[in-house]
Order: structure tokens, then C-alpha cells, then sequence
């Protein structure tokens, strides 16, 4: 049969008892933890719809991640200008870095969601993993306070930050047109979503980069954050950047 990245059968979903084992942390408020690994997907299959799922607590999720790796960096590398801290903060926050960190974990063989997601391997995606790595932060920090979150990232977050820092990374594209674009205290960018299309297993997002009130560039891709991304770096490159 197939198995997943822990080793558990795909579609099987892991007691929650043997994650709280493996990140440390027994959680008063089960129900906590029990949301940040529920995908809506899983949630809109439930009758009658009373399933709590994970997009509010990634939305705090999103907030504690970037006190906490602020922070770290703030105090760890105080040669770094403002500008600098920004690229490697975003860097360690972004889609890619916090599915990987997800897939260290095994994040995936604890998700519950619907049968769609399943069946378009949505324990494997990105964008999922990504947000539910955010939503576990969440629990941790309403279940024990902020540094139980901090004690939970500071493994994946030291050599994230670590590889940044020597340049080892990606390009962030928004924070590379942010930069430039700021150097005309005028100029304001702003980013639209236009469009998403597809299943909920397989959806496109199509964004839209503006400058001012001025449309510039369209990115897509498998996420919101994706297609922010890939509208950046198309808009660098119009602008005759190295992309």
C-alpha cells in the first residue's frame, strides 16, 4: 500500500497523541491541536457542519512565527541593517521554508481532510503543509504562550535562518520590488487577488500586482502567497531586473 512521509498509510490519519510525543508538548486544550490539523476541506464534509478548522488559527499562527523569528534575528545578528533582517525574516517565513519544516515534522500523516484533497495528494502540497505548520504554532502559543511556540521553532528556525543569512536561499521577490519601490516615498504597492479557479484539491490563484492604482503584473500559482510571488518577480523582470 502507499505510505506517506512518516511511513503511514496514505489516507490513514495518526493519533494526535504520538505528535504532541514528537514536537514535546502534551496540550491541555485538545481541541487546540485537534483544529490546526483539520483542513476546511475536511470540515465541509461534516454533517452537520460544527467541525472547527484550521484557517483562524494560521492567521494567529502567521503573527507568532514572525515575533518570534523577529526577534531571534534581531538579537543574533545585530550586524545586519533593517533591510537585511526583512530578507531573511520573509525568506524563513515564507510558503516554502514552513513546508519544509512541516515535512521534517511528518506534519502530513496528521492531517485530517476531505476526500478530495486526499485523493489530489493535498498531504503533500505545500500551501496545506505550510498552513498547518502556522496553525500548530497557534495552538501552541494559546495552549502554553509564546515560549512554548519559540521552544517548538527554534530547531527549524536557527538553521533557516543560518542558510539565509549566507545567501543560500531563494529570492523573495516581494521584498526585493518593496525595496526598490520605497526608495520613492510616493509609490505604493498593493496586491489584488483576481481569480482562483479549479478544485478545491487543485486550485489556481491569479494575482495582480498594482503600483499606485496602476495594474503592473499577474502571477499565479498553487497559493495566494505563491501568486504574490510569481506577480513580483514578473514585475521585476518588466522593470529590467535580474530575476
Amino acid at each position: 500500500m502507499p505510505k506517506g512521509e512518516g511511513g503511514a498509510v496514505r489516507g490513514a490519519v495518526r493519533p494526535v497523541a504520538a505528535l504532541e510525543q514528537r514536537i514535546g508538548h502534551r496540550f491541555a486544550r485538545r481541541e487546540l491541536l485537534e483544529a490546526a490539523l483539520t483542513h476546511s476541506s475536511y470540515a465541509n464534509e461534516q454533517k452537520p457542519l460544527t467541525v472547527v478548522y484550521n484557517e483562524r488559527l494560521e492567521f494567529l499562527g502567521d503573527s507568532v512565527l514572525s515575533i518570534v523569528v523577529s526577534q531571534y534575528i534581531f538579537e543574533h545578528y545585530q550586524t545586519l541593517p533593517e533591510g537585511a533582517l526583512s530578507r531573511v525574516r520573509a525568506t524563513v517565513v515564507c510558503e516554502k521554508s514552513l513546508a519544509g519544516f512541516a515535512r521534517k515534522l511528518g506534519l502530513g500523516d496528521f492531517l485530517r481532510m476531505g476526500r478530495g484533497e486526499e485523493l489530489g495528494r493535498g498531504r503533500e502540497r505545500d500551501s496545506i503543509l505550510a498552513d498547518a505548520f502556522e496553525a500548530l504554532i497557534a495552538a501552541l502559543y494559546l495552549d502554553n504562550g509564546l515560549d512554548q511556540a519559540a521552544r517548538f521553532l527554534m530547531p527549524y528556525v536557527e538553521p533557516a535562518v543560518a542558510e539565509a543569512t549566507a545567501g543560500h536561499r531563494f529570492k523573495d521577490y516581494k521584498t526585493e520590488l518593496q525595496e526598490i519601490v520605497q526608495k520613492n516615498k510616493e509609490e505604493r504597492l498593493s496586491y489584488r487577488l483576481v481569480s482562483s479557479s479549479g478544485p478545491d484539491h487543485d486550485k489556481v490563484f491569479e494575482v495582480e500586482v498594482y503600483l499606485n492604482s496602476n495594474p503592473v503584473a499577474v502571477g499565479r500559482g498553487k497559493s495566494k502567497k505563491e501568486a504574490e510571488q510569481q506577480a513580483a518577480r514578473e514585475a521585476l523582470r518588466l522593470m529590467g531586473e535580474e530575476v
